[in-house]
């Protein structure tokens, strides 16, 4: 798929009028080539593109891929794959409309840009849902560890049924995992450190991928295994074995949210930014198309070979439906280990911008600190699993942040930052690229309306 091209931004050379500095002028330079190249922070910035790529992937990457087959059962094929292809194209958008604003006035930050477009309060509108929105995906990760871990522990063990021995108990593994994985790695100085981990994490999400394209020949359809756990009341259809290319039903419209949800990588661009070597909007710009294409590759057959394999009768959670067909499949799980290794390694990359945003808000003049550093990550993964161990169900909690978070950081602020920070005398609100990051802004408030109301129809009718 060729992704959607994006426009050179607007260099800021009136930003006289407007009080803001020309990008560059701010900035320490490059001390040791003697070429006069702006920098955003006190350091210069020695990550890689590929590691870049890795680490902003690893952001985009979440556990809802297992769910994606389960869209395009809902959808359809080739519904599937144009409401796909919108998504990627917006997100692409999105980011050009960060890396615009950020480029303009001289800043890798997103509660700084909030600053510059709001005042203070859009600062701490940034900060907020920076932090809820990266709090709940980081709990949504710990989520599969607590519940997926003791079985895959048990499978190892060839055990028939959980023991109460305390290895086997969900609670004690995400601490254990939390002190020895997640905290060594959260305590890293640079975000581009973590490329390495980034790079295996994926790897271990393209293993899941191979065996779902594996299992796809190796497993036929019908699956009375599988049929046999629904009601005996329940009529197999003649063409249940036949792929449909558009599917309309109520649950249909979960799938646009789901999707967007799917790309929400926005906190994590900027800070990556700061530290990518010899930055610049388009190498930044391109590592976010790299990303977002490499991520729909694996959206897209991850979803239509699991819904191949299933069909009509396709889980909400992949992995779970494969359990039914054989529950000891060894290659089943060794996918769920690898499914685990993964969004382990993903905590401390989300982590990152949640230290951001609270230095941004308590400590903004402050040079950086190691022990002001560790404090605030020990914290917040002290609360994060505080929050997985004590609340039975999140699922209320996480449906609200993420039906009003992951839609503000994708296409509200964004729009928002590009609508007040661009200068009037470059691009007034007539001007093309203005009323487009409007009509983005506005779609961001109907996705966010739309996943409300459908959160709301649920509570009230009582169903999951």
């Amino acid at each position: 798929m060729e992704m959607q091209k994006i426009s050179n931004c607007i260099h800021n050379d009136d930003a006289v009028e407007t009080g803001t500095p020309p990008e560059g002028e701010t900035f320490l330079q490059h001390k040791d080539d003697g070429l006069n190249r702006p920098q955003f922070t006190d350091f210069e910035g020695k990550t890689s593109f590929g590691m870049s790529v890795f680490n902003l992937s690893n952001a985009i990457m979440g556990s809802g891929i297992l769910g994606l087959a389960y869209a395009m059962s809902n959808t359809g094929m080739v519904l599937f794959l144009i409401l796909l292809t919108c998504i990627a194209c917006l997100s692409c958008y999105s980011i050009h409309l960060l890396l615009c604003s950020a480029g303009v006035v001289g800043i890798r930050a997103y509660e700084q840009l909030g600053q510059r477009a709001f005042g203070h309060p859009g600062k701490i509108l940034a900060a907020v849902i920076i932090t809820l929105h990266n709090i709940g995906a980081m709990s949504s990760y710990l989520f599969i560890v607590k519940y997926e871990l003791p079985l895959v522990i048990q499978a190892f063990l060839g055990q028939t049924s959980i023991t109460e021995n305390w290895f086997m108990n969900g609670n004690y593994l995400i601490i254990i995992v939390t002190i020895c994985i997640i905290l060594p790695l959260a305590t890293m100085k640079h975000l581009g450190y973590l490329g390495y981990t980034s790079g295996l994490s994926l790897s271990c999400m393209v293993f899941f991928l191979c065996a779902v394209i594996y299992k796809k020949f190796n497993i036929a359809c019908p699956l009375e295994t599988v049929y046999s756990n629904y009601s005996a009341n329940a009529p197999i259809s003649d063409d249940i074995c036949f792929a449909k290319f558009f599917t309309i039903n109520h649950e249909t419209a979960y799938t646009i949210p789901i999707l967007a949800f799917a790309f929400v990588c926005h906190p994590e661009v900027l800070p990556i930014y700061t530290e990518l070597s010899n930055p610049t909007k388009r190498r930044m710009q391109t590592i976010g198309n790299v990303s977002i294409l490499g991520m729909f590759i694996m959206y897209f057959f991850t979803a239509i070979f699991g819904y191949l394999t299933f069909y009509g009768y396709t889980e909400a959670e992949l992995l779970h439906t494969y359990s039914k067909v054989d529950p000891l499949d060894t290659l089943i799980l060794c996918v769920r280990l690898a499914v685990l290794v993964a969004v382990t390694l993903t905590v401390p990359v989300v982590l990152f911008p949640i230290r951001r945003a609270i230095m941004q808000l308590l400590f903004p003049e402050k040079p950086f600190h190691w022990l002001r550093h560790i404090t605030i990550a020990v914290c917040l993964l002290f609360v994060v699993n505080l929050l997985v161990i004590f609340v039975p169900n999140i699922r209320d909690i996480f449906g609200i942040t993420g039906a009003t978070t992951a839609p503000t950081l994708i296409f509200i602020l964004p729009g928002l930052f590009y609508i007040r920070i661009i200068p009037k005398n470059q691009e007034p609100m007539s001007s093309r690229p203005k009323i487009q990051a409007a009509c983005f802004t506005t779609l961001g408030f109907i996705f966010m309306i739309m996943s409300l109301t459908f959160i709301g129809l649920d509570w009230m009718s009582g169903e999951n």
